[in-house]
């Protein structure tokens, strides 16, 4: 069985270092899948969950990233992430109020640069509330 060695670290720590059979990501253009052998990439990430099914057990692990850079060779999948998150560690009710709080403020924002801060916050709280679902989905 081919596998794909894939790290997923932030700058604060590493995620996840294993070998896996499929990768999935939101990628810049859209949803990525990588598989063993995949061609050599680069490209930015969205916000979203990865997915990674692991090669020892056929489990899935969910991480969410809140943007970041992939690198793909043939036998290795490395994702930089500014921030990541492991599944189990997401907090939807924290999420949602973080959300709530980056909609109220872009209504009250006074400039252009705090009305575009409350708008990547309120989109990543999105972002991290769609990839909750997703993890709740696969339970």
């Amino acid at each position: 069985m081919a596998t794909i060695h894939v790290d997923v670290v932030s700058a604060e720590e590493s995620i996840f270092s294993g070998e896996a059979k499929f990768v999935a990501l939101p990628g810049e253009a859209g949803e990525l899948g990588i598989l063993p052998q995949h061609t050599p990439l680069i490209t930015r990430i969205k916000p979203g969950a990865v997915r990674i099914e692991r090669a020892d057990n056929g489990q899935e692990e969910f991480v969410f990233v809140a943007g970041g850079i992939l690198e793909v060779q043939p036998h290795c999948v490395t994702v930089l992430a500014d921030t990541a998150i492991r599944g189990h560690d997401l907090d939807e009710a924290k999420a949602s109020e973080a959300k709530k709080l980056a909609e109220e403020a872009m209504k009250s924002a006074k400039s252009d640069i705090d009305f575009a801060r409350a708008q990547s916050e309120f989109a990543m709280m999105a972002a991290q509330l769609a990839a909750i679902q997703k993890l709740r989905k696969t339970r």
